[in-house]
């Protein structure tokens, strides 16, 4: 099977559907990735149909959340390589991404992304989440905040929700140990002002790897301690 295919057949088994233009933009991606990867570390898959399963079929699998609308305001927090922000981007155009990451060279890296998919509203922010998490212009602005498993979800929940508007939503994205990392991170979540509104089970085309997306709505503001500051958050998790 070649990757075209790979992509429509993986976008038919989740049911999401795709345009022969969205799969054009995903391969010169796929293409820009590869060959900047060879001059500074973006990802470890090095495999063309491994980019494709692991990068863009996961990244996609955040359309599966019926909250989440080709409209308003997202931000991906520690982006990397741009997943799962730019994926979503090619299936939302109309939503307003800004890619935050701490290295300035990945983002240099996005903008050319960006640039040759010719996707436009994306803002590439420089920095780090404890930081912009406090930041007036950035607390409290995004309908949809994503992560993909940047870290455990007690940090990540102090990391994410203070970007997320009351009524919007933090979509994470996990492996098989998220019932464990629930349970710890149930006092962060609260504290922050999240509740946990649904949990999905993914299993991702072409592959054995089964993932979960957990999604929490922000019911009530942030106080205005979190996010503390940088690095306190992975050292001193709320518990």
């Amino acid at each position: 099977m070649d990757l075209r295919e790979m992509l429509r057949e993986g976008c038919k088994q989740l049911d999401i559907e795709v345009r022969e233009e969205q799969i054009d933009q995903l391969l010169i991606y796929k293409d820009l990735l590869l060959e900047w990867n060879e001059k500074m570390n973006l990802t470890a898959i090095k495999d063309e149909k491994e980019v494709i399963i692991k990068h863009y079929l996961d990244s996609i699998t955040c359309l599966k959340v019926k909250e989440l609308k080709n409209e308003g305001k997202l931000i991906d927090v520690g982006t990397g390589a741009g997943f799962p922000g730019i994926p979503l981007k090619v299936f939302l155009p109309k939503i307003e991404l800004n890619l935050l990451d701490a290295l300035n060279k990945r983002l240099t890296f996005l903008k050319e992304v960006c640039s040759q998919l010719q996707l436009d509203n994306v803002q590439f922010t420089h920095g780090r989440a404890e930081d912009f998490g406090q930041n007036k212009n950035h607390r409290e602005q995004y309908e949809f905040v994503v992560a993909r498993a940047v870290a455990s979800l007690n940090v990540l929940a102090e990391y994410c929700l203070p970007f997320v508007k009351v009524n919007g939503y933090f979509i994470c994205q996990k492996g098989p140990l998220l019932t464990d990392e629930l349970k710890m991170a149930d006092k962060a979540i609260k504290v922050l002002g999240g509740e946990v509104v649904e949990q999905m089970d993914i299993q991702l085309p072409f592959s054995e790897i089964n993932h979960r997306i957990v999604v929490i709505k922000k019911i009530k503001q942030t106080p205005t301690k979190y996010p503390r500051k940088a690095g306190t958050p992975a050292k001193n998790p709320i518990l």
